[in-house]
């Protein structure tokens, strides 16, 4: 049976993910794979991993605990790739107090690090684990000031921390999903032992 993954669909980049992990998955060249939506507690059945996409973090949180989704997803033994607002969710600490996060990742994250988004970018940054830089898509992203417990920082630039990885969870300030280079993708499924 190939790997199952599933894109938290709530609020986001919830079908750029689909897509870029279906990419990701069809040239395993093995068993391939399926990745679903999540939007319920019974969706997290079955999957090795879970993407929590970019969007807004504050409505993503409340519409995880309208869900009945925040305890499934604090107890979900998958890994969990999280870009943009899924940092933010992910974190211990941030800077907004609307915000409930996962806490899976000890981290002081700091919301909208680089102000509207009119001020977003685009970056070639280099990623511990990759040979090449890679070229980085920075919408309203956040950034980590502080990592503790085991936190592996895996890229930085000027403004923070804005990739980190813990066992087999992953956390992103920038959109993997919307570029063509799918070695992040392919590093979160190396680590769930899926490639």
């Amino acid at each position: 049976m190939g790997v199952k993954l599933g894109v938290l669909a709530l609020q986001g980049n919830v079908s750029e993910h689909i897509r870029a992990f279906e990419r990701a998955l069809s040239g395993r060249g093995t068993e391939g794979g399926t990745v679903v939506p999540v939007r319920r507690p019974e969706d997290l059945s079955g999957l090795s991993g879970l993407a929590i996409p970019g969007g807004e973090s504050t409505t993503i949180s409340r519409l995880i605990q309208k869900n009945g989704l925040y305890e499934p997803l604090v107890k979900f033994e998958g890994g969990i790739f999280a870009t943009c607002a899924g940092m933010v969710l992910m974190a211990t600490q941030v800077d907004d107090p609307r915000v409930k996060t996962l806490g899976l990742l000890d981290m002081t994250v700091l919301r909208n690090a680089f102000g509207r988004q009119k001020e977003s970018f685009e970056a070639e940054i280099p990623i511990k684990g990759l040979d090449d830089p890679y070229h980085a898509y920075f919408i309203r992203a956040p950034v980590a000031t502080e990592t503790r417990n085991g936190v592996d920082v895996l890229a930085r630039i000027d403004a923070g921390i804005v990739a980190v990885r813990q066992g087999n969870h992953m956390a992103l300030s920038f959109h993997p999903e919307l570029g063509n280079d799918l070695r992040i993708h392919r590093m979160f499924l190396k680590g769930l032992g899926k490639l």
